[in-house]
């Protein structure tokens, strides 16, 4: 009877595997669509990884964009199982750093200016401070999700104007989750202003938040 139970609890495991893409593909059995995603400690990990890499990259402020696009990219390979050495990551910053700066200078002084105002309104130099510092954490918070969106969008062969052109489109068709996004952003943020180095967890978590949103629609 053990011998059953033995060969019973094999097969149900060599199932399991086959179906997250651990094991090897056995007859009458679908792989798992994300078989990357079924090793939590190794994803994690790898969080944490490209989340450093992405702190490093972005420590220029202006080259938050190209990081971000990377990160979301190298994820997606991961989870994909394929192909997720940081060489490619970095082939890829290489790719695309310089066109990324017409995102992220822009990007980097209007978020200046809104931080500024909320400064200002938390001073009570401006008159109705209230309202301009809504107005300002507002405006940060639709900047972030349109920098995340921006950042799914792209790929080395798009370029940057195609996949900034993409953002209105993309919010629009998936409101929940552009909301996501945006509760995404709010958490990264929030866990920075906590603790300064868990910038490395948080965008790392925003990453892996721009490649799992949409792949639930598809789920």
């Amino acid at each position: 009877m053990s011998i059953f139970s033995g060969e019973r609890k094999a097969e149900r495991a060599a199932v399991r595997e086959a179906r997250s893409g651990a094991g090897p593909t056995r007859e009458g059995v679908e792989p798992g669509r994300n078989p990357g995603a079924a090793a939590k400690f190794g994803l994690f990990g790898e969080v944490l990884t490209v989340g450093l890499l992405m702190a490093l990259l972005s420590l220029a402020v202006v080259t938050l964009p190209i990081a971000l696009a990377a990160g979301i990219r190298h994820l997606r390979r991961f989870v994909a199982a394929e192909d997720s050495r940081t060489t490619l990551f970095w082939q890829e910053v290489r790719a695309g750093i310089v066109p990324s700066l017409a995102v992220g200078v822009p990007a980097a002084v209007i978020a200046a200016v809104l931080g500024l105002d909320i400064v200002l309104a938390g001073t009570g130099a401006l008159p109705g401070g209230q309202v301009i510092a809504v107005v300002g954490w507002a405006g940060l918070l639709v900047l972030a999700v349109a920098l995340l969106i921006a950042a799914q969008q792209w790929d080395p062969a798009r370029g940057w104007a195609m996949a900034v052109r993409a953002v209105p489109q993309a919010a629009m068709s998936d409101a929940a989750g552009t909301a996501y996004l945006a509760a995404t952003a709010v958490f990264a943020g929030v866990v920075t202003w906590m603790l300064a180095p868990l910038v490395i967890a948080g965008l790392g978590c925003a990453a892996l938040a721009a490649v799992a949103i949409p792949e639930r629609r598809i789920r």
